[in-house]
């Protein structure tokens, strides 16, 4: 455009009209020095690409609540920045550090608020200390799975309530990754009945830890990177991790003897993605779309590995280091249930918001439940009478 009005200056100017109009024939070399004098020039400012063009490359740094490259959890902020590297074409440069690296697991969410680093992925729950109804925003004991959680944050307004939420800290999140229904964890004691939740120290964040805490447990809140040796030295009885997939990347069942399922107080949990708001907004619109879609991206591809990979995992846990597996006692998940029930509607009335957040949640619940039970899981109760036919 710059060129343009210069060229549109100069004809006016007459510079080259009279040279036709004189009948004379314009030689190359006085075209290139016309051309010249019309391009951008960077010596004197005049004509330098303004701070937002396209080609500005943007270097972010990324700091993540996982080990570094952990499958699955730490793998996935490292995919998102390379994609986002090829899709920007190097436009958006982002480095990942793993927990630990520039600050503490569970620092990340303070870190990304105050600028401290552009980028940050985790999980919602973490923050519980912090904002008490972030924990709805990454899995409830007995509530959507991973299918009905991107639903509902997606399509049913749950989105726009978590950065209602984080607005206040500066915060932009977006989905980036879940899990899918989670074991129940790692013991190293039996669980026979509810008698024996009493006094259990086990390493389980959000809503999940304070369920357990009602039915007489002692819930830790630990980083990953530092179960292993908590289990190893007594400091907690149990753990909750992922599932087969990461545990076995841990390798947790060097340190524990009985695997449990299913993972009642992680039926789909959701991982973010948290952009300072200074820096998302500092974003030409087409950087802000490819992240958006890269994060939806994401989140699917980390349910699919997970699919993909936990059941050849259980079966290397089980039959070559002799993991025993077992399913929690129907007492026990009764009891854990109807605490659930109470307990986290209870822990949703901090204000307004946080109402909110729990009338939708439990709204699409109900809704997208009284479907799933003719399609879903009807679908699943009548492929297993087929295969024991």
């Amino acid at each position: 455009r710059q060129r343009q009005m210069c060229i549109r200056d100069r004809l006016f100017k007459g510079d080259v009209l009279r040279v036709f109009f004189h009948g004379r024939i314009i030689s190359v070399a006085i075209v290139l020095a016309f051309l010249v004098g019309c391009t951008p020039s960077s010596e004197d400012g005049e004509g330098v690409a303004p701070a937002n063009s396209s080609s500005q490359v943007f270097r972010w740094k990324m700091i993540t609540t996982w080990p570094k490259n952990l499958p699955g959890l730490g793998v996935a902020p490292e995919r998102l920045a390379d994609h986002l590297r090829v899709m920007s074409n190097g436009r958006l440069d982002i480095k990942v550090y793993g927990a630990g690296e520039l600050v503490g697991g569970m620092e990340v969410f303070d870190a990304v608020s105050q600028g401290t680093a552009e980028m940050g992925h985790g999980a919602a729950y973490y923050w519980r200390g912090k904002i008490p109804a972030a924990q709805m925003f990454a899995t409830v004991p007995f509530g959507m799975t991973a299918q009905e959680m991107n639903g509902w944050l997606h399509y049913g307004g749950g989105l726009e309530l978590w950065r209602e939420l984080y607005k206040p800290f500066d915060i932009v999140p977006f989905t980036t990754g879940n899990s899918g229904v989670q074991m129940g964890g790692w013991f190293n004691k039996e669980i026979l009945s509810v008698d024996d939740l009493q006094g259990l120290k086990m390493r389980i964040p959000g809503l999940g830890g304070e369920v357990l805490a009602r039915a007489g447990g002692s819930p830790q809140q630990l980083p990953l990177a530092e179960v292993y040796t908590a289990l190893q030295t007594g400091v907690i009885d149990a753990t909750e991790l992922v599932g087969p997939y990461n545990d076995l990347a841990q390798s947790i069942h060097t340190v524990a003897k009985y695997y449990y399922y299913p993972g009642w107080h992680e039926p789909g949990s959701t991982l973010e993605t948290l952009i300072n708001k200074g820096a998302w907004e500092s974003l030409p619109p087409d950087l802000q779309e490819m992240i958006a879609v890269a994060t939806r991206a994401i989140n699917e591809d980390m349910l699919s590995e997970f699919t993909a990979k936990n059941n050849a995992a259980l079966d290397v846990l089980i039959e070559e280091h002799g993991v025993e597996l077992r399913a929690f006692p129907e007492d026990v998940i009764y009891k854990l249930r109807e605490i659930s029930k109470g307990l986290v509607k209870e822990s949703m009335q901090e204000n307004d918001l946080s109402r909110r957040i729990y009338s939708s949640y439990m709204e699409f619940l109900e809704s997208v439940e009284n479907y799933h039970r003719i399609s879903e899981q009807a679908f699943l109760e009548a492929r297993a009478d087929a295969s024991t036919n």
